[in-house]
């Protein structure tokens, strides 16, 4: 069974950074595609950022390029999301999530979720 625990969220200032980490489990990630995605009250759950756990290839959320920054470690089974000059924006609950085959931008290709972390960027 697919299991998928995100953790490092917290009230940071705009401009500030956060690390987001996944830790799954369950089977081996090779094929998949790892993702983060937010969710900010009132709004649909959007794509940040995603990993191919084979080659690294990223794809990334055009609002988060040049400020996060995903990546895998595959020995450990973690996944990271490095977020730089955060903004007000920002602001959402922050969901890891998994997939067979490549990267992916839409929450209905996923099939796997963790339960979320709060990320708060107060202005």
């Amino acid at each position: 069974q697919v299991q998928l625990v995100e953790s490092g969220g917290g009230l940071v200032q705009a401009g500030g950074s956060l690390r987001l980490s996944c830790a799954a489990s369950g089977r081996t990630f090779s094929t998949y595609s790892m993702g983060w995605f937010r969710q900010a009250p009132g709004k649909e759950r959007e794509f940040v950022a995603a990993i191919t756990w084979s080659h690294g290839f990223t794809l990334y959320r055009d609002s988060v390029k040049g400020r996060f920054t995903i990546s895998r470690d595959n020995a450990k089974n973690t996944m990271t999301l490095q977020m730089n000059s955060l903004r007000p924006d920002d602001t959402a609950v922050y969901y890891c999530s998994t997939r067979r085959g490549g990267v992916a931008g839409t929450a209905n290709e996923y099939e796997y979720w963790g339960q979320g972390t709060q990320v708060t960027v107060s202005s």
